[in-house]
């Protein structure tokens, strides 16, 4: 069994990985059309002095709670180098009005469960409070449909809860606009919160005390930052990218970098794709493509239905800008792991991550490193270096008061790399696995389907080489007991 991989990002590379721990597939095929491996995983290693700047150009961490990351990590020998985020210095601010004021504590799953804090918190009115308590009393709203996040949380929370609190906490995850949001695409868990317990904050508080019981059963565990929320390898994500390319060289993969395929079409007859290429054309028996899906579906023309649902996921654009400054230089610390931004602020920055405090070794001794995160869905932005460059550094003036020149500065682009879990989601989802239940030999992965982050995207990897794999298998085993009866 002939297997072509169109992708060469974290989901192609993990599902080349999975097929290749296996004795299914004779031949192993990864096309990328980009001159590097890791797609959107892009890590900046700059030595300084006597240590070295970890600069992460896309996603900086990952879920630990989402096994797959971590399960893979351990596969590839990566397990003792994860680390977890600072336990020292865990504060996260709100920028409220050009101040940045104190994330509430007690957050289960960006909801609030700690009812001090937030009558502590100056992110919201008391007049916004008060409305934050009627979720308490209100009963659950008896709806089969989907509703967007903003909606959602406005009608339990209250719209200036969801403006202050949740809406920033949401971007700095999608990127997107909430009041367009899938809330069953995003946070499914929320609405489950509400029908299990009539009330999103009395579900928040017993979902908190079942990870504080969680947390201290894992207490003892050898696994380095395992009580953390959020993991990465010591020198960046793209150990994960070096440790898969090293493992599918090891194992006969064809690794074909700047390879940009043009076109796929069916062999109806041989049961077989085709994969045209710039300068040839490839056969293939089977077939996953870990590309955007309007990339997949333009690729997939021969199916106008599936091709229209595929290109109809709306992405957004995005940018980071990484920022070094020696200590020295910085009018005050940096005491947290960074901030988030509201929609309502109209600022063309998402969030920033005071990278040297969340993560200290990725800064050597004495030296600052800061991230800002730029663009959102609906957002007008000069999508240049030296633009992108000028918002970070208004951004760290605003907020830590830096006006000094920046030691190293990184700026990474990324066009379409966000896809948007809009209303109307998952109906398309049902509209794309309907669609390829005709052809078994071909399945999707990435980001744009059933998760966005690093283990979403791994493990959808993971899940079309199985379907592959047993769909084909099924189908061998049927034409094997035909023929045997004819």
């Amino acid at each position: 069994m002939r297997l072509t991989i169109v992708g060469g990002g974290i989901a192609g590379l993990s599902a080349a990985y999975y097929a290749s721990i296996t004795n299914y597939y004779s031949q192993i095929t990864i096309l990328e059309s980009d001159s590097r491996w890791g797609g959107k995983i892009s890590t900046d290693r700059v030595t300084f002095d006597d240590g070295q700047f970890i600069i992460e150009g896309g996603p900086d961490t990952f879920l630990a709670s989402k096994p797959w990351g971590v399960a893979l990590c351990k596969e590839l020998g990566l397990g003792e180098r994860l680390h977890g985020t600072n336990p020292n210095n865990k504060s996260t601010f709100v920028l409220n009005h050009n101040r940045l004021l104190p994330l509430p504590e007690g957050l289960a799953m960006m909801i609030p469960s700690d009812i001090p804090s937030i009558l502590r918190s100056r992110l919201i009115s008391w007049v916004g409070k008060a409305r934050m308590g009627f979720d308490f009393l209100q009963p659950a709203k008896n709806i089969s449909e989907d509703e967007s996040l903003g909606a959602f949380v406005s009608r339990r929370l209250g719209r200036e809860a969801y403006e202050n609190l949740i809406e920033p906490l949401m971007s700095g995850i999608y990127a997107g606009d909430g009041d367009q949001l899938s809330l069953m695409s995003t946070f499914p868990y929320l609405r489950d919160l509400e029908v299990k317990h009539g009330s999103l904050a009395r579900g928040a508080i017993e979902m908190r005390k079942k990870m504080n019981a969680s947390a201290r059963a894992k207490h003892a565990s050898p696994l380095q930052g395992s009580r953390s929320a959020f993991l990465t390898p010591t020198t960046g994500l793209a150990e994960i990218v070096e440790a898969l390319v090293a493992h599918l060289q090891s194992h006969n993969v064809e690794l074909r970098l700047n390879t940009r395929v043009t076109a796929i079409t069916r062999n109806v007859e041989r049961g077989t794709w085709n994969v045209t290429l710039d300068t040839e054309s490839l056969e293939t028996d089977a077939l996953i493509l870990a590309t955007p899906a309007p990339v997949s579906g333009k690729l997939l023309s021969f199916d106008e239905e599936l091709s229209s649902t595929l290109q109809s996921i709306p992405y957004a654009s995005t940018a980071t800008v990484s920022l070094a400054y020696r200590q020295a230089d910085l009018p005050q610390p940096l005491n947290g792991y960074g901030y988030v931004i509201p929609r309502r602020e109209g600022r063309k920055a998402l969030a920033g991550t005071w990278t040297s405090t969340k993560f200290p070794h990725r800064a050597p001794d004495g030296y600052a490193l800061i991230r800002v995160f730029i663009g959102r869905a609906g957002q007008d932005i000069p999508w240049n270096k030296d633009d992108l460059l000028a918002i970070a550094k208004e951004e760290v003036k605003l907020t830590s008061g830096i006006t000094a020149e920046p030691m190293i500065s990184r700026v990474f682009i990324w066009e379409g790399a966000m896809p948007q879990y809009n209303l109307g989601h998952p109906e398309k989802l049902k509209q794309i696995d309907s669609a390829l239940e005709k052809y078994p030999s071909l399945a999707l992965a990435g980001n744009g389907y059933r998760g966005i982050g690093i283990p979403d995207c791994i493990h959808s990897g993971e899940l079309a080489v199985e379907k592959i794999k047993n769909l084909m298998s099924l189908r061998g085993a049927f034409v094997a007991t035909k023929q045997s009866l004819n």
